[in-house]
């Protein structure tokens, strides 16, 4: 063989080199990443696309720590796969995230290929790393869909074996989903009397490579078998082969269970059918004739389901003439509108007897949106429609007690609640004892009366004992404090309303008259009545009739009235505040009222008398007065009068530790004459004055409005007509407070 000359060495070494940069040239031009092992696993080279992708040079990806360039999860995985192939010599590839230049991590499928001498020996490993991150994120997404798909779906290979079982049957199972890819563990959720079933239809389903389907009854978690619907489908490749089997199990046992119910409830249906009194039925609605009926159906139109089947024209001619038209009517309309109809009707029986018909039908459309049938039942609804007359009737003769037992109901509780300060009248000073024989004089007679007196006298007290000596004893007390109402509702609140008069009046409502009615009614603080209602009041005193409030209908009332004012309401006439008329008709029979610093006489037997009243509801014995208390008691003048006592006594028997009653002098407010004047004359003044001697009483009191020292104890006048007025005037009382 010829030596070669030097030149073609020369020429030789240079197409190397020149071929090798080229090779390297493409190298770094494929967009792959190409890395270059030595036969033990050290790093030689890297293409661009790889060192572009970390951002090294090919001298830093040399050294580069591999923790780096890896994701941490994946390390141990990618080098225990990598140091295995290496020593085996053979091909491997592995699936592990590389970190990017900007720190981002993606997904690659690693693959090593050995380059091999003569003699075997491996000199290098070519790596090739390809971007897989698309797939991954789109076999995660599809995961998270089948994770989501509400049946059990498993994976198998093409042997049978389980590759993939997602959350839903893990779940069901009580496993994770490693755990059943276990065959043993899926074979002890299965039903033992299912078993050998399941097993042979798989087998065969999965050797002829054809979809095929099996029931069987698998074990939850919970501890209960349920049926499930096993469908197996084949994926195949190229050559029609099957390398992958996809299975789904649904859970029918809802299904299985309403197939044993509905067995059931066809053996149940025509009992219930007969007991409840309901036919069945489906009518062809194009050609009117009748596909089904039941044999209820039958026996409640008055035909024998034994005879055969009838038409629906004979069905239709037991229907009443009278509901005829307005049944077929009724029935076209559900047909043309595809909404099925209601109808009640009648129908009447071979015998003459009628019976009364509920009828409910839906209908049923062809693909073209058309009523083909109409399916429903009638019901024999005879038995509810004779109760519900005979309801009425009942309600009808209901109705007309009705007012009265309203009227009597509640005045007995405004009679409970507005119960009065003492059980009966006590004192024996004569001025008292003039009083009670005025009420003994006008009780039997059915005279107006109007008792005038300062606040806390007991003015409904002497009503109410005129009441029950009346020959109106046995009827209604009904007591109303003009005060305390607002000015816009008080007609309403003495004459009633209709529905609808004002803004929520949403039904009628009797006022105090009508509730009255043959009995007593009792306007307290009449003196405060605006002059709207006192127009009114006046008709009724003069007429005995009254409409109410939006009503047009007069109604009579037999009521005595019995007023009373802490006013003095011969002044509220002259200054223009109240009618003449209207007091000239409630002032028949006056009777003045004393207060109770005009029959001191009585205070030692009041003081008796409140305190075993509140020491027995308190549980308490109490025999004797300290000394001094009740020359204290009467030597005070009592501007609240009654009520200003009643709180004195009840004070002293909640703090009292033992058998003696005490009074502390400090509890009762000294008497001043400016208070008293405000009192006496607040009634006859102009809405400027009242507002000025108003706000002077609350600053005095500091905003209280109640109790001895409070403003309405120093004007004279109940907390409830204090309280009105404040409102009434817009005075912000709260701002006293702080004075």
């Amino acid at each position: 063989m010829a030596s070669r000359s030097p030149s073609s060495k020369v020429i030789n070494t240079e197409d190397r080199a020149q071929a090798e940069r080229e090779l390297q040239q493409l190298v770094d031009a494929v967009p792959q990443h190409i890395v270059v092992l030595s036969g033990d696993g050290r790093r030689l080279y890297a293409n661009q696309a790889a060192r572009d992708y970390h951002s090294l040079t090919l001298d830093q990806f040399l050294v580069e720590p591999i923790i780096n360039c890896f994701h941490s999860d994946d390390i141990a995985n990618y080098s225990r796969t990598r140091d295995s192939g290496i020593a085996s010599g053979e091909p491997w590839e592995a699936e592990a995230r590389l970190r990017r230049k900007d720190g981002a991590y993606r997904w690659f499928l690693i693959r090593g290929k050995p380059l091999r001498n003569e003699q075997g020996l491996v000199l290098r490993w070519y790596l090739t790393r390809t971007d897989i991150e698309d797939r991954k994120r789109a076999e995660w997404e599809l995961r998270q869909l089948v994770d989501a798909v509400p049946q059990h779906i498993i994976v198998l290979a093409a042997d049978g074996r389980a590759l993939y079982v997602n959350n839903v049957a893990a779940d069901f199972y009580g496993y994770t989903p490693e755990e059943c890819l276990d065959a043993a563990k899926l074979k002890e959720k299965i039903h033992p009397e299912d078993f050998a079933g399941y097993l042979e239809a798989r087998q065969h389903g999965l050797s002829r490579g054809f979809p095929f389907q099996t029931e069987v009854r698998l074990h939850s978690k919970n501890g209960e078998y349920r049926w499930f619907l096993v469908l197996f489908n084949p994926l195949r490749d190229e050559s029609g082969r099957a390398v992958r089997w996809y299975a789904t199990a649904t859970d029918i046992q809802d299904r299985k269970q309403a197939e044993e119910a509905l067995q059931r409830s066809e053996t149940y249906l025509a009992e219930a059918q007969r007991l409840s009194h309901t036919g069945s039925f489906a009518h062809d609605a194009v050609r009117g004739e009748i596909l089904y009926w039941s044999s209820e159906a039958y026996r409640m139109f008055g035909f024998d389901p034994a005879k055969g089947a009838i038409s629906y024209q004979e069905a239709r001619s037991r229907i009443h003439p009278d509901d005829l038209q307005r049944f077929d009517a009724t029935r076209e309309r559900g047909i043309r509108e595809k909404t099925g109809a209601k109808i009640d009707f009648r129908i009447v029986l071979p015998d003459g007897s009628t019976k009364h018909i509920h009828c409910v039908s839906h209908p049923f459309l062809n693909p073209s949106g058309e009523v083909v049938e109409l399916v429903g039942t009638n019901m024999d609804v005879t038995a509810q429609h004779e109760a519900r007359a005979a309801l009425e009737k009942a309600l009808e003769e209901i109705k007309q007690l009705k007012d009265e037992l309203y009227r009597e109901n509640l005045a007995l509780k405004e009679e409970i609640d507005q119960a009065s300060m003492f059980e009966e009248i006590v004192g024996t000073s004569e001025v008292l004892r003039r009083v009670l024989v005025q009420v003994a004089k006008v009780a039997p007679t059915d005279s107006t009366v109007l008792i005038a007196g300062e606040t806390g006298t007991g003015k409904e007290l002497i009503a109410r004992a005129i009441h029950k000596r009346s020959q109106r004893s046995s009827k209604t007390f009904v007591s109303v404090n003009c005060a305390a109402i607002p000015s816009g509702l008080i007609g309403s609140e003495l004459f009633g309303h209709e529905k609808g008069a004002f803004t929520g009046a949403t039904q009628r409502r009797l006022g105090r008259f009508e509730l009255a009615d043959s009995g007593t009614l009792f306007l307290d603080e009449v003196g405060d009545l605006p002059p709207e209602t006192q127009i009114a009041l006046l008709r009724v005193l003069q007429e005995r009739q009254l409409e109410r409030v939006g009503g047009t209908q007069s109604i009579s009332v037999n009521v005595r009235i019995i007023a009373a004012t802490n006013r003095d309401l011969k002044a509220a006439v002259a200054t223009g505040t109240f009618r003449s008329d209207l007091f000239y008709r409630l002032n028949v029979f006056p009777i003045a009222i004393p207060p109770l610093r005009a029959r001191k006489d009585d205070i030692p037997l009041l003081v008796e008398y409140l305190t075993e009243r509140y020491a027995s509801k308190a549980g308490k014995k109490i025999k004797n007065f300290h000394r001094g208390t009740l020359q204290l008691l009467q030597a005070y003048n009592w501007p609240g009068n009654i009520r200003e006592l009643q709180n004195v006594i009840e004070r002293a028997v909640i703090l009292c530790d033992g058998e003696t009653l005490s009074v502390d002098e400090s509890w009762m407010q000294v008497e001043s004459p400016r208070s008293n004047e405000s009192g006496s004359g607040l009634a006859r003044l102009g809405a400027d004055q009242e507002r000025k001697l108003i706000e002077s009483a609350l600053a005095q009191s500091r905003g209280r409005i109640a109790g001895p020292s409070g403003a309405a104890a120093k004007l004279g006048i109940p907390r409830s007509t204090l309280e009105t007025k404040i409102r009434r005037l817009g005075i912000a009382k709260h701002q006293f407070k702080s004075v």
